[in-house]
Order: C-alpha cells, then sequence, then structure tokens
C-alpha cells in the first residue's frame, strides 16, 4: 500500500528552500541557477507549474528512507525534489511512496507521480523515459562471517544462495550474469537480510550503499570490495513527455555544476555513491 507525505511551502519557506535542502538533520547550500525563477513557465513543464505540485514517486532505498523518530521523508531523492520544485516555483512535494520500484514505475507511467526515483533498468526503459543518469554506484555482496568468498567471481558456484530482493535493479542484473549460485527471494530489503542473518543465504546481493547499512546489524560480515555490475540512477518520467525530460535533466546537470548534487550526496551520508559527470552543453 502507497503511503502519502506532502509538505506545503509557504512563499517565505520556498524563497528559503531555494539556498537551503534539509537531508534527515544536514544542512546543505544549494546552488539555484540565475535563470531558476520566471516570470513565464517554461512550456515544457508548464503542466506542472498550473498545477502547483510535483508528486514524487519512491520506494525504500539508498535514496529515500523516513526519519526514524520524526517519520518525515529524508534522503537525496528528496533534497533533489524539493530543489527542483523550487526551481519550478512550485508549493507542494508530494511524496508517493510505493513498497517496490515496479510500483514506483506504474506510478510515473500512469501519470499518478510526476517524476519517480530509480536505477536505470534495461527492462524499465521500456516503460518510463528516464535523464541520463546523476549518480553511480555498484552492485556487490555482503558476506556473513566466516565466509570463503573473496571476489563477486566467487559467488557464482554450485550451492551457493544468493538473497535478492524481488523486482530490483540489482536482482535483474543478478540473474542476467549468474549460471551456478541460486537466487532466494524476498519483497523487501529487511526480509532479505534475514534470509543472510538467519543462514538461508549465503550471501545477499544489493547496491553498496544498502549492504554497507546492513553489515552493521550483522556482527563479522563484510561488503566486497569489487562488484557485479556498476549501476546508475536516474529521474524517470512518463514515456513520451520529451519537454519534461528535457528540462529536468538541464537541471540534473545544473546541479552537478554547481556542485549542489555532490553536496547533497555528502549530507545524506551516502558512501559508494559518486556523481556522473554532465553532458557537454551546445
Amino acid at each position: 500500500m502507497m503511503t502519502l507525505q506532502e509538505t506545503t511551502f509557504a512563499p517565505a519557506v520556498r524563497k528559503w528552500l531555494a539556498v537551503i535542502g534539509i537531508f534527515g538533520g544536514a544542512t546543505i547550500a544549494w546552488a539555484v541557477p540565475a535563470h531558476a525563477q520566471h516570470s513565464q513557465p517554461d512550456p515544457r513543464v508548464a503542466d506542472l507549474v498550473t498545477v502547483g505540485k510535483l508528486r514524487v514517486g519512491v520506494f525504500p532505498s539508498f535514496q529515500y528512507s523516513k526519519d526514524s523518530a520524526t517519520g518525515q521523508p529524508r534522503g537525496l531523492a528528496i533534497g533533489i525534489a524539493r530543489a527542483l520544485a523550487t526551481r519550478l516555483g512550485l508549493g507542494e512535494v508530494i511524496t508517493v511512496e510505493h513498497p517496490t520500484p515496479p510500483q514506483v514505475v506504474q506510478c510515473v507511467k500512469t501519470g499518478a507521480c510526476d517524476v519517480g526515483f530509480m536505477l536505470i533498468d534495461p527492462a524499465r526503459t521500456i516503460e518510463v523515459g528516464f535523464t541520463p543518469p546523476f549518480v553511480r554506484s555498484d552492485f556487490t555482496y555482503l558476506l556473513p562471517a566466516g565466509s570463503s568468498i573473496r571476489r563477486a567471481a566467487d559467488v557464482d558456484r554450485p550451492g551457493v544462495r544468493i538473497a535478492a530482493v524481488r523486482g530490483h535493479a540489482s536482482t535483474a542484473a543478478l540473474v542476467r550474469i549468474i549460471t551456478q549460485a541460486q537466487p532466494v527471494y524476498a519483497d523487501e530489503y529487511d526480509p532479505t537480510f534475514e534470509l543472510l542473518r538467519t543462514g538461508n543465504a549465503d550471501a545477499f546481493a544489493s547496491i553498496r550503499e544498502m549492504l554497507l547499512q546492513y553489515s552493521g546489524q550483522l556482527p563479522g560480515s563484510r561488503v566486497l570490495e569489487d562488484s557485479y555490475q556498476s549501476n546508475f540512477a536516474g529521474i524517470a518520467v512518463p514515456k513520451g513527455n520529451v519537454g519534461r525530460l528535457a528540462y529536468i535533466s538541464e537541471f540534473l546537470d545544473d546541479m552537478k555544476r554547481s556542485g549542489s548534487l555532490q553536496r547533497a550526496i555528502d549530507g545524506a551520508g551516502l558512501r559508494g555513491v559518486e556523481v556522473v559527470v554532465p553532458r557537454v552543453s551546445n
């Protein structure tokens, strides 16, 4: 079941958010381009400006979580969405949370979400449009104490059970490359980690940042230094909406060049996540 988190910005607060982004207690300075405010809305995003709000599709991931004390949404996706809303002059950011990536894809595809934050995967590009990637990380494995596995290539062998989250890009990449190991699935991160913790799996395959978080809950465990695939995150928009896609792609490039995106990553406390070089301007 999805949940909605609505944030309403008064005019004075919107102005303040133009230079400040909040990431779960960390304060990040945003560099908003001089052309951020237009007397007339950019026709490519005029529909969003007319409605006055931005509906953001997310799922629990390295880009999004909720503050354990307040229940408020936080993370890289929320910071970027707020900066985008500020640039557009919108009064609301509505977080549309779903449990899994396929549900966020459907939210964007049907128009129930204006944008969605997720990893770029070939299967997803059939259903939604993606901006060029804005951050890079990699898929690797978390191993329990005492495991003899030292490299990602050593995981794919007979008798090895790999815990994987159903519907995630890391799992889609995994099943494309393994030929001998056996994947075992759960629907979300926590129950997938439990497969490893309880001895029902020999490795946990996912994005590095999430595995680093879970390693702290399993004494003696370790995350492999190498990976089985690099991956890239983008912002999804409804298929065929070329105007919105172009506008948001330019916005992300501005964040990269200004250093705002790197500050957002640092403020969110993300490890193993790198900014992708912006496109060359014409």
